[in-house]
């Protein structure tokens, strides 16, 4: 093998896998498989696709070794094939953030429209929980909540909160918390909870972020 096919196999190689991120529902697909495992059937709903197409986006991301799959029964559960996954598409929303500053304006107007523009930081959440004067609730679906979550969270998913709100304290700051800066559900949950008369702030960190600063995950 000559040196310039070396190079070209190797780059060959790389670009493979820069195609299968480059695709909207596929990233999708990442971000939600980041926080567990899921069957098909899920990811389909949770990102308002067809059973077809969402195989179709999790047999390229499979034969890119981005993600692996097993059987449970008749079920296919999912999940991303290792940590480096979690971590290139970090990368690549710090890559993007930096890059287009369409993308933060975006974000900074979604979250000012539902009162949830100003984010609480991992420090100041972490010295608030241990001091105990803050309600953290996990907004994400139950399956997620069970995969990894944050010491002392209760899990509300975003669809029951309307009808537990009577579980929140009203004299307690609350902080959701969902899969990340481009994930909708916490700042959906600041509106709701914010026209109820709550004070609530959100974490737009995630619990691989959390994580990956040294803090605890509880399963």
């Amino acid at each position: 093998m000559t040196g310039r096919e070396f190079k070209d196999l190797t780059f060959q190689q790389f670009a493979n896998i820069a195609n299968a991120f480059a695709s909207p529902k596929r990233l999708e697909l990442i971000d939600i498989l980041s926080q567990g495992e899921r069957d098909v059937d899920t990811l389909s709903s949770e990102t308002n696709m067809n059973f077809a197409n969402t195989s179709r986006h999790l047999q390229i991301l499979k034969n890119s070794k981005i993600v692996v799959s097993r059987k449970e029964g008749v079920r296919v559960v999912y999940s991303l094939a290792n940590e480096e996954v979690t971590k290139c598409w970090k990368g690549l929303q710090t890559l993007a953030e930096k890059s287009a500053a369409e993308i933060k304006e975006t974000a900074r107007l979604f979250f000012e429209e539902r009162s949830a523009f100003v984010p609480i930081s991992t420090k100041e959440l972490w010295d608030k929980l241990n001091k105990d004067e803050i309600t953290l609730i996990d907004v994400r679906p139950k399956e997620e909540f069970i995969s990894g979550h944050l010491p002392k969270a209760i899990s509300i998913p975003l669809g029951n909160l309307k009808e537990r709100t009577a579980e929140l304290p009203a004299n307690k700051e609350i902080v959701a918390y969902c899969r990340g800066p481009y994930c909708v559900l916490a700042a959906e949950a600041a509106k709701l909870l914010t026209k109820k008369g709550f004070n609530v702030v959100i974490l737009k960190e995630d619990v691989n972020s959390w994580q990956a600063q040294g803090l605890p995950i509880n399963t």
